[in-house]
C-alpha cells in the first residue's frame, strides 16, 4: 500500500475497532458463553491484586522480552543483548499498533541495525531466521495444547480424542518436514521437488512465470541455512524460554484471579490465546485475543467474571504494556544516535607531517 492516507485511515480503523472489542468484550463472552458479566464484577477481580502481584507480573514479563533477545542474538551474529532488548521492544511497538504492523516493525529492524552498522544481507537472514523459527513455534503450540489436554486426563469423546491425536500429529510432521529442508540439502530438493509436482497439476495460468517452488525454497533455505545449522540451539532455547515465561504470566493472571483451570487446560488456553494474536483485523489480536481466551477459560470450567480479568490481564501484559515500553526503548536509541551523529569528527592532521 503506498496510499499513506489508506495506511492511516487502516490504522485508525482497525484501532478502534480494537478498542470497540475491548469496549464491549462482556457483551461479546455473553453471546459466546450464555453467561452474564458487567464490567463492575470483572473489576471486582481487579481490586484484588495486590502490588506484589503486579511485580511479580512485570518481573516475568521482563524476564521474557529478556528471553527473546537470544533469539535475536543468535540469528543475527554481534547483536549484544541490549541492542536486541531495544531491537525487540520497538519492532514490538510499532507492530503492535498498526494491522499488518510486522513490515513496519522489519523496516524499524533495518534501520536500527544498519544504524549499528550490521550489513543488510546479515540483518535481511537474521529477519528470516528468527520469522521462520517464530512461525515454527507457532504450529508446534497448537500441537503442545492439543497434546496437553489428551495427557492431561480429560473426559473426551473417542473421535474427539482420535482427530486429537491425528491433528497433532500432522502438525508435528509439518513442523520436522520444513526444519528438515532448512537444515539439509537433501531434504531440500525432495521437498523442492514435491512442491514442483504439484504445481505441474494446475492449469497453466496458474503456474509461475519464472520460477518453481524449488527455487523459491532454495533461495530461501541458502539464505538462513548458516544460521539454523551453526545457531538453532540458542534459537530454540530463546523460543521456548520466551513462550514458557509468557505462558507462566498466563498462570500469574490465572491464579490471581481465581480462574486457574488446571495444568493442561492452561496450555491449551495459552496455545489458543498465541494463535489468535495472528488474527490481522486488529493489531496482535486485540480484543479476538481476550473473547477466544474467556470462551476458552469458561469452557474448562472458570466463572466467568474471573476468565473475563484473567484475559484482560493477559492481553495487557503481552500487549499494551509492549507500548509505552517499545515507545521508550525507540526515543532513547533515537537519542543516541542523534548524539553520535552531532558528535565531533576529529581534525585530521596535515600531509607530510
Amino acid at each position: 500500500m503506498k496510499n499513506r492516507w489508506l495506511q492511516i485511515g487502516l490504522s485508525v480503523a482497525s484501532l478502534a475497532l480494537a478498542a470497540t472489542l475491548v469496549r464491549f468484550l462482556p457483551q461479546i463472552v455473553e453471546a459466546l458463553t450464555g453467561k452474564h458479566v458487567s464490567w463492575p464484577q470483572i473489576g471486582a477481580q481487579f481490586s484484588r491484586l495486590t502490588w506484589q502481584t503486579v511485580a511479580l507480573m512485570a518481573a516475568v514479563w521482563l524476564a521474557s522480552l529478556v528471553a527473546y533477545t537470544f533469539v535475536l542474538t543468535a540469528s543475527l551474529p554481534g547483536l549484544t543483548h541490549p541492542q536486541a532488548l531495544t531491537l525487540n521492544a520497538a519492532g514490538s511497538a510499532v507492530s503492535n499498533l498498526l494491522p499488518f504492523g510486522g513490515a513496519a516493525g522489519v523496516a524499524l529492524t533495518i534501520g536500527m541495525t544498519r544504524g549499528w552498522g550490521f550489513p543488510l544481507r546479515a540483518v535481511v537472514v537474521s529477519t528470516l531466521a528468527s520469522g521462520i523459527w517464530n512461525t515454527l513455534f507457532r504450529f508446534l503450540l497448537p500441537a503442545a495444547g492439543i497434546l496437553a489436554l489428551l495427557a492431561g486426563g480429560r473426559s473426551l469423546s473417542p473421535a474427539v480424542t482420535k482427530a486429537g491425536w491425528v491433528g497433532a500429529l500432522s502438525i508435528l510432521l509439518l513442523v520436522a518436514v520444513v526444519a528438515s529442508a532448512l537444515y539439509w540439502d537433501r531434504a531440500a530438493a525432495v521437498l523442492g521437488r514435491t512442491l514442483d509436482a504439484a504445481v505441474g497439476v494446475l492449469p497453466p495460468r496458474m503456474r509461475p512465470r519464472e520460477h518453481g517452488p524449488s527455487e523459491a525454497l532454495d533461495r530461501l533455505r541458502a539464505d538462513v541455512s548458516e544460521i539454523v545449522r551453526h545457531r538453532w540451539p540458542g534459537l530454540t532455547v530463546g523460543m521456548i524460554c520466551f513462550l514458557g515465561l509468557q505462558w507462566l504470566i498466563l498462570v500469574t493472571c490465572l491464579e490471581v484471579t481465581g480462574s486457574y483451570p488446571g495444568l493442561a487446560p492452561s496450555i491449551a488456553v495459552f496455545a489458543l490465546s498465541r494463535v489468535l494474536t495472528t488474527a490481522v483485523v486488529t493489531p496482535s489480536g486485540t480484543g479476538i485475543m481476550e473473547a477466544g481466551t474467556v470462551g476458552a477459560l469458561v469452557f474448562f470450567g472458570a466463572p466467568l467474571d474471573s476468565a473475563t480479568a484473567a484475559a484482560l490481564l493477559f492481553g495487557f501484559w503481552t500487549y499494551t504494556v509492549e507500548i509505552p515500553f517499545g515507545g521508550l526503548a525507540l526515543g532513547a536509541w533515537a537519542l543516541l544516535r542523534r548524539r553520535g551523529n552531532a558528535a565531533p569528527v576529529p581534525a585530521k592532521e596535515p600531509v607530510g607531517r
